[in-house]
């Protein structure tokens, strides 16, 4: 008599349910309006705040030039805020005006308000200020890497943002720190530490790298010699603030001293650059072996040969400290061109590159290098030069050959003369030092584990590593290490003392030896043949 229809009951429930979603639809759509209108009114806001910035940053800067205000450090200061706030790619005029504006207050004589840097000593704005400085000091930064060198405008912005780096990260062009200034050095040079810390942790050696690579690759460089030097002081600031900590030493080996022909470029355009013993630094650093192997696995192949010409030519400037670290010199030399040897292939595959010194090459090919492989290898060039295999072959080429007979008078030139046979050469040589019989004559009595051994041992190792490894210049090696006379007749007078008996009793044992000793001492003997069938074919 009271029961409901289970109709009624269904539909009652149905209405509550489509109510109550009706109620959840219509409190979303009000959310989802009120989300778009705090966006759109976001996004407004934004656009009329950087609007209103811009307009403030333009009149400072309009006033400025046309002398109706006068700027002082704070202006400065707070003009880059501004502008830092709101940056983005399309404001590049107006950071560019900013960093002029910073440049120039730095010049001003006798008016510390008037410097930026002042801000650095005030008790509120210091940490603020040092923020900013280093959030310019980026922003040049990733302004650079975008730059081309041999476009005119681009070079004078080069110029301009190398400049903000170089006044920035050295107290030394500081008006502030002259005359009673000079107590505030220690604490402004730590500020200018943390600054390049800030840099290298954010990636400032790979931005020089890439500025570097794109005026320096090429036949002609495009930097000049400010701008070079510039850049290369900006890479040695870090190292030395750090005392050449590892760290700093494997950044630049990487970053720097891989840039194709660097130190043939800084010879020629500023020869005055300080280099701060950096060979010296550079061969013991990659005198362990793990950190040889990193930072040829971080470049590979192309690149590892940039570093190894630069490497070279340094050898070549610096004979002092390279006859002093030959030993770590020749085993640095050694490891970089046996990296590089492992992807060295006899014949093209699908595997392979074309590498114009390497010849076919299983890694990859930077071919963006290949316009300044003729400078690479001029560097590489040093390695059998007169010089540097002086230096290197010292204790063979200073040792006097028995019997040596009195050097005839230079014969008068004769057209006859003039059309001699090559393998005349190659007798001439051995006459000119001592009498063949004399030479080739097994004395023996050297031991073979001594350290003059040893070290002529490793250093044939290095040129037969040459020869196997730069394959399309294999020829000039081995025409470089027979231009002198005296060295292939005293090598053989070297190879004869070797051992208790001398002859070539040693190196038979040797082939049955599979030491590391026996590779040395027969690669010795392999880089003899080599050149004197290269003097006698």
């Amino acid at each position: 008599m009271f029961s409901v229809p289970q109709s009624s009951k269904s539909e009652f429930l149905d209405k509550a349910r489509q109510a109550r979603e009706e109620r959840k639809g219509q409190k979303e759509k009000e959310r989802a309006a009120i989300l778009i209108q705090a966006l759109v009114r976001r996004f407004l806001c934004r656009c009329r705040l950087q609007k209103q910035i811009r307009k403030e940053v333009d009149d400072y800067f309009q006033a400025s030039e046309t002398g109706t205000s006068k700027r002082n450090a704070l202006s400065i200061f707070k003009i880059a805020r501004k502008l830092l706030f709101i940056y983005r790619p399309e404001d590049k005029m107006k950071f560019e005006k900013l960093c002029r504006a910073i440049l120039a207050s730095m010049e001003v004589e006798n008016e510390p308000k008037v410097w930026y840097v002042s801000l650095a000593l005030s008790k509120d704005l210091t940490i603020p200020w040092l923020k900013q400085i280093k959030d310019v000091l980026w922003t040049c930064c990733q302004l650079l890497k975008n730059l081309k060198p041999d476009i005119l405008q681009d070079n004078k912005l080069v110029t301009l943002y190398l400049t903000m780096l170089v006044t920035f990260t050295d107290t030394l062009t500081w008006r502030i720190v002259r005359g009673k200034g000079e107590a505030l050095r220690p604490a402004l040079t730590r500020i200018c530490e943390n600054i390049m810390g800030h840099l290298n942790q954010k990636g400032f050696y790979s931005i020089l790298q890439i500025l570097l690579t794109n005026g320096l690759a090429r036949s002609k460089p495009s930097l000049s010699k400010g701008t070079l030097t510039a850049i290369f002081t900006l890479s040695l600031r870090p190292v030395i603030a750090a005392h050449f900590s590892e760290n700093l030493l494997r950044s630049f080996l990487i970053h720097i001293m891989s840039v194709p022909a660097i130190i043939s470029h800084l010879n020629v355009l500023t020869p005055e650059v300080k280099t701060h013993d950096l060979l010296r630094k550079f061969i013991l650093f990659l005198s362990r072996e793990e950190q040889c192997l990193d930072i040829c696995v971080c470049l590979e192949g192309s690149h590892t040969l940039c570093l190894l010409g630069n490497l070279i030519q340094l050898g070549y400037l610096n004979e002092k400290v390279l006859e002093e670290e030959a030993n770590h010199f020749v085993k640095d030399l050694t490891d970089m061109l046996s990296y590089c040897q492992r992807y060295v292939s006899q014949k093209k595959s699908n595997l392979t590159h074309w590498h114009p010194v390497l010849g076919w090459f299983s890694q990859t090919v930077d071919y963006g290098l290949n316009e300044s492989m003729p400078l690479v290898t001029k560097q590489l060039q040093h390695l059998w030069g007169v010089s540097v295999i002086r230096t290197l072959f010292s204790d063979v080429l200073s040792k006097k050959l028995e019997s040596q007979e009195p050097t005839p008078p230079p014969p008068q030139p004769s057209t006859s003369q003039n059309n001699l046979p090559v393998k005349n050469l190659f007798k001439r040589a051995f006459q000119k030092s001592a009498s063949v019989r004399n030479i080739l004559k097994p004395v023996g009595g050297k031991r073979v584990d001594s350290a003059e051994v040893q070290k002529v041992c490793s250093i044939c190792v290095l040129y037969q590593t040459a020869l196997s490894t730069l394959t399309q210049i294999r020829l000039q090696i081995l025409t470089g290490l027979t231009h002198l006379d005296d060295l292939l007749p005293k090598l053989w007078a070297f190879i004869c003392e070797l051992g208790p008996q001398g002859g070539l009793k040693l190196f038979m044992e040797c082939l049955n030896n599979d030491t590391e000793e026996s590779k040395q001492l027969l690669a010795m003997l392999m880089l003899f043949c080599d050149c004197s069938r290269h003097l006698i074919t």
